[in-house]
């Protein structure tokens, strides 16, 4: 009876462990992580066809850049390999970089009232992921 009721919960287990990673959503490609961030920047903006057809561009190559990166970490990570103290710095100081490319890029699209309303959202949007990561980091302090 024993023996049973061991493989009976041996073989729930794997199969809930199984499934949690079928359920993992599959991420979307660059194109559409681009077509749907513009949709989104359209809408709070006001974006004209003009701006919109300026812009998708760069998210498009903002998006490669973000996809490349992550698996190239994902790959880094597979194999167990960590990033240096020099390997972190380099890649802030790339999205950095990134970031006022991205932003000289955008000033020459949008209108002084458009870039400050973006500036504005992103504050908003950065300050939201550091209260979830907090609360995320609090949660996991409690276990």
């Amino acid at each position: 009876m024993k023996k049973v009721f061991l493989t009976l919960v041996i073989l729930v287990s794997t199969l809930a462990f199984s499934q949690s990673k079928e359920n993992r959503k599959e991420r979307m490609d660059s194109e559409k992580m681009a077509e749907l961030h513009v949709k989104k920047m359209t809408l709070d903006l006001d974006l004209t066809e003009k701006q919109q057809k300026e812009i998708k561009p760069i998210f498009l190559e903002q998006a490669k850049k973000r996809e490349a990166k992550r698996n190239e970490l994902k790959m880094r990570k597979e194999k167990g390999e960590k990033l240096s103290s020099d390997e972190r710095f380099e890649m802030k100081n790339k999205a950095l970089d990134n970031q006022i490319e991205m932003k000289s890029k955008l000033k020459n699209i949008l209108t002084p009232a458009q870039m400050e309303k973006w500036e504005n959202n992103k504050k908003e949007r950065s300050n939201k992921a550091k209260k979830h990561a907090k609360r995320i980091k609090s949660n996991k302090d409690e276990k």
